[in-house]
């Protein structure tokens, strides 16, 4: 079963987001076991200052005490008192924070069971000590008491040893614990940091290769895809994508493929319906010319067998029955140059601009009087040669033919350039068109004049502004009525490239995904 490509992404960002929410795991616990380390080493601190509180409380009631039996008085029993109001409640909270268990609980247990027994031995000697100032308020010391020989005998003062032993040892082992715990709080501190670098880089790294590895899935195919585009509109429509992955982007190659063979296909039948049209052009205009050449040879034997004694209104009947054949068949030519307008293929080739008017001016046998000025600067450029001299051609005949004083009549040849194209420009000094006329004037079989007044097919126009348009240029007007009028028209520095031709037989590359 194949995945889509919207699954396959779902389950790329899925993998990628489990490796986050591992890594986020893995830095909690690492975090947690860091936190008990701490909380453990803060409770040993804690129980070390409490045990600390116990033992100064038992030395400043040991103290205490002792002063009451030197000199009898209550106020030195004040720490005494205090400190054993104190030591009842704190023994108990100490010992509910070890473990049962354990040695340092024994410890405590054992320090408080060795403190009651000092407890029960200073309220005893304290006892005696009041009763016995009653009795003789003079008393010092510990004389006239019954158990003088076990205060004079250090009975007290070894439990209080004891007690001070006790502590000192719980001070030592959880000095130990506490070191024991720091050491693997500093452990799992460095242990934490390593890991969830190690998780994190490695998600990253996980995570970028899972990216790449769609990136590429997806770029690759998208790019052939790109290509194949190129490749058609460069006009290579025998292009077929092979995509077996079964996606999404399988359905795009597929409706890529169908519109190239549309393309193909649309495109071998206009070659072939151009191919008929040429033939039917020429078919056409030899059928057409025939019977014009028959008429106008049928007029001048008309006129050769009547000669002189042919009536005026005969004679120029006849003559305008020439002049309309004339016409019909150079509309006849000029229709079969506009269609012939780049469909043969003519090579590109160095053209110097201002030589190749220099023959047109000669070739055009211009009247007495009129002139054609050419600026300092022309290019030089590789084009087809033929197109440009048409579209030149065309432009300067035309400044001619329409001037009203052809013997005062001047075209002035203009160029300028950018990165990509050179504008030229045909100005004259004729009659003007007006701006409503513009955009007519390039229109096939369109005149501004009447047909009988001056010869012209309305084609020429149209055959430049296909050669132009064709060469990727453009060709507009600058024209006031009485004001003369100049065209400009763009034409690229580098030729346009090699259109591939039509109804290839080759045979269709295939681009697989």
């Amino acid at each position: 079963m194949k995945l889509k490509l919207s699954t396959k992404l779902f389950t790329g960002f899925l993998v990628i987001l489990l490796l986050f929410v591992g890594v986020v795991f893995v830095n909690y616990q690492l975090s947690r076991k860091v936190l008990r380390n701490a909380r453990r080493v803060q409770l040993s601190q804690r129980t070390s200052s409490e045990a600390s509180t116990l033992l100064r409380s038992i030395v400043d009631m040991e103290n205490g005490f002792r002063g009451f039996l030197l000199i009898g008085k209550e106020e030195t029993l004040q720490p005494y008192h205090e400190g054993e109001r104190y030591l009842v409640r704190h023994f108990e909270q100490l010992l509910t924070e070890l473990e049962d268990s354990s040695a340092q609980h024994a410890r405590i247990l054992r320090a408080r069971s060795v403190f009651r027994e000092w407890l029960d031995y200073s309220h005893m000697l304290i006892q005696e000590k009041r009763e016995a100032r009653r009795r003789t308020p003079e008393q010092a010391g510990l004389q006239g008491m019954p158990h003088r020989d076990q205060a004079e005998g250090l009975a007290g003062k070894r439990l209080t040893d004891q007690i001070r032993i006790l502590f000192a040892a719980f001070a030592r082992e959880e000095m130990a614990l506490r070191e024991k715990q720091g050491l693997k709080l500093q452990e799992g501190i460095r242990e934490t940091r390593l890991i969830s670098v190690g998780t994190t880089l490695l998600a990253i790294v996980l995570g970028l290769a899972g990216a790449l590895y769609l990136t590429r899935l997806i770029g690759q195919r998208i790019q052939t895809m790109v290509s194949m585009s190129s490749q058609i509109a460069a006009g290579e429509y025998h292009t077929q994508l092979t995509d077996t992955a079964g996606d999404e982007l399988s359905a795009l190659s597929v409706s890529l493929n169908q519109m190239a063979a549309t393309i193909n296909s649309n495109i071998t039948q206009l070659e072939r319906r151009n191919q008929e049209l040429d033939q039917f052009a020429y078919v056409v205009s030899h059928d057409l010319k025939a019977p014009l050449r028959g008429i106008e040879s049928a007029s001048r034997w008309i006129e050769e067998d009547m000669g002189q004694d042919t009536p005026p209104h005969i004679q120029e009947f006849l003559l305008l029955m020439r002049t309309r054949v004339r016409r019909m068949e150079h509309l006849i030519t000029g229709i079969l140059d506009l269609a012939r307008v780049g469909r043969t293929a003519q090579a590109d080739e160095p053209v110097f601009v201002r030589q190749l008017l220099r023959e047109i001016t000669d070739s055009l046998e211009l009247p007495d009087g009129f002139e054609v000025e050419l600026p300092f600067y022309l290019p030089t450029l590789v084009t087809n040669r033929v197109q440009l001299q048409q579209v030149f051609t065309n432009l300067i005949s035309n400044a001619v033919k329409y001037h009203p004083h052809p013997e005062t009549g001047v075209v002035r040849i203009g160029c300028t350039e950018d990165k990509s194209f050179f504008t030229f420009s045909v100005a004259d000094n004729g009659p003007g068109i007006a701006s409503e006329y513009h955009e007519r004037i390039f229109v096939i079989f369109q005149t501004l004049t009447e047909r009988d007044t001056l010869e012209s097919t309305g084609v020429g126009l149209a055959i430049v502004r296909k050669i132009v348009e064709r060469q990727g240029g453009t060709i507009r007007i600058e024209s006031a009525e009485g004001e003369g009028a100049t065209f400009y028209f763009t034409w690229p520095r580098q030729p346009p490239a090699s259109r591939p031709g039509l109804g290839s037989s080759a045979p269709k590359p295939l681009i697989t995904v």
